[in-house]
């Protein structure tokens, strides 16, 4: 793996410094048995034959270029970020090709995946959320990384969401549930939030997806197919 993000890296004209940084921003993260099963486009596909953790990887290195490349981000938290980046699409089942059907429109997979990524960057990486400001802005930018589509609405009845981990919400300390229900009721219309993240750290990370997966992913009819049928057809 190290070696295909060494030349993803080189395609966003990462220079050795940045390499480095960058590298010790996110080894912790890929390191994990979940981020390498994501890794592979086989069980988990994103867009057409990308992977699940190549998109994330590309989010990230987008993510650290806006930052490193405008002054007006001089005062961004460019790891925060970064790690917002590594976490948004933690989410627990492939989309693509998925036989489990929701009952309610609302609570399928773009709705839901937000939550479904905040609950497992929690449980996998608990030490990223220690501090309770650090963890917010980490769970609020994950929450609400695809700004303008809205994010369903935890509330006190999360059980209704058919996330396909409530098992690991309920496990949660109740200060991150609290966390999950306060950004997921910002801006809410009946029982979706349509909000952007309160940090500019999260809304990077929001910039930098819809970059990638409209600009670099998003290249064929089959991608684009898959995104309205759920259905993804492998060449």
């Amino acid at each position: 793996m190290v070696d295909d993000i060494n030349e993803l890296l080189d395609n966003y004209d990462f220079n050795r410094s940045e390499k480095e940084e960058f590298f010790s921003f996110i080894m912790p993260i890929i390191s994990h048995e979940e981020f390498i099963k994501r890794y592979n486009a086989l069980e988990y596909p994103h867009h057409d034959n990308i992977s699940l953790g190549y998109h994330i990887l590309s989010d990230a290195m987008v993510t650290y270029k806006l930052i490193k490349n405008k002054e007006k981000y001089n005062n961004v938290d460019l790891k925060t970020a970064v790690i917002i980046a590594m976490f948004h699409d933690l989410y627990e089942l492939p989309w693509q090709n998925s036989p489990i059907k929701k009952e309610y429109f609302t609570n399928k997979h773009g709705f839901t995946h937000p939550i479904e990524a905040v609950i497992n960057a929690i449980t996998w990486y608990p030490e990223y959320f220690e501090n309770k400001e650090m963890a917010y802005m980490i769970i609020d930018g994950i929450i609400h990384h695809m700004y303008p589509f809205p994010v369903k609405s935890a509330r006190k009845e999360i059980e209704k969401l058919e996330l396909n981990n409530l098992k690991k919400y309920k496990n949660l300390l109740p200060k991150y549930k609290n966390m999950i229900i306060e950004s997921t009721n910002r801006n809410k219309l009946f029982n979706l939030s349509i909000s952007r993240s309160v940090y500019l750290e999260g809304r990077i990370v929001s910039k930098a997806d819809k970059q990638v997966s409209l600009s670099k992913e998003l290249k064929s009819i089959n991608s684009l197919q898959s995104l309205i049928t759920g259905k993804l057809r492998y060449k």
